[in-house]
């Protein structure tokens, strides 16, 4: 049947007729149904042929934080927790003219971090944080960030979802970053479900195309936050609408 369900919405996709959206409480319903994993799997090939349309569509994804070395990338993404992009993005300059190194990090002081980055959520504590770690970096690696998991998540601030962002983006690690937007795709669309992020990469890690690993968390990203929104997402404008598996969309019965 699930087979059959997908053909029809293929079917659909390639005449033209997008997918909508059921109604509010119907997508309530479809999105807790997605959140205990009972969306139907996908096929090997299904997980391909999403992989090559975010490819064509987009071939060098890149990630929409400010950086210009890998210290500013990873100071970037520890500001960037519980924080949107674009507003890390409007403190960073400053913060970076000034501080581009551990070493200028710890010489310009926690107060004047502080100061820099009070439009960002949590500031105080990721202002400690970003003093600690530049020590820490200047005490135990050079100065440097490191290109190892395990010693970037032994820096204050610094998650698995950090690091990963870290390896991936300044060191070309064909790693997955799970952040709030990735979760959600995966498991709205049945793609790799999973309780917890770490779940989550484990699956998207075993089912994602080799060739395609290193921007993987790229597009998921992207798509989470432009296409696959949480309140609303736009389905009549996805890329994969054909092959989503979340039973909050139905397809327009003629064509537009």
């Amino acid at each position: 049947m699930a087979r059959n369900t997908t053909r029809r919405h293929l079917t659909a996709a390639r005449k033209g007729r997008p997918a909508r959206l059921k109604s509010g409480k119907a997508q309530a319903a479809a999105d807790a149904e997605a959140a205990l994993g009972d969306v139907p799997q996908w096929t090997k090939a299904e997980v391909e042929e999403a992989f090559r349309r975010f490819a064509a569509a987009n071939p060098h994804p890149r990630g929409e934080l400010q950086s210009i070395n890998p210290f500013t990338l990873l100071v970037a993404v520890v500001l960037s927790a519980q924080a949107t992009d674009a507003g890390v993005n409007r403190a960073t300059p400053a913060l970076f003219k000034l501080a581009d190194t551990p070493e200028k990090m710890v010489k310009l002081g926690e107060p004047r971090v502080r100061a820099l980055i009070k439009t960002i959520g949590l500031y105080r504590t990721k202002a400690k944080n970003l003093i600690a770690l530049s020590k820490k970096l200047v005490a135990e690696h050079g100065g440097k960030v490191p290109h190892d998991r395990a010693a970037l998540e032994a820096l204050p601030g610094v998650g698995r979802k950090t690091a990963n962002v870290v390896l991936n983006t300044a060191f070309g690690e064909p790693v997955i970053a799970v952040d709030t937007h990735v979760f959600r795709v995966a498991n709205r669309t049945g793609l790799a479900p999973g309780k917890t992020p770490l779940d989550v990469e484990t699956k998207l890690m075993q089912v994602v195309p080799e060739r395609y690993l290193l921007h993987a968390h790229h597009w998921l990203i992207l798509h989470g936050r432009y296409v696959c929104l949480a309140r609303r997402p736009l389905c009549e404008k996805c890329l994969i609408a054909d092959l989503c598996k979340w039973p909050g969309k139905t397809v327009l019965s003629s064509p537009v």
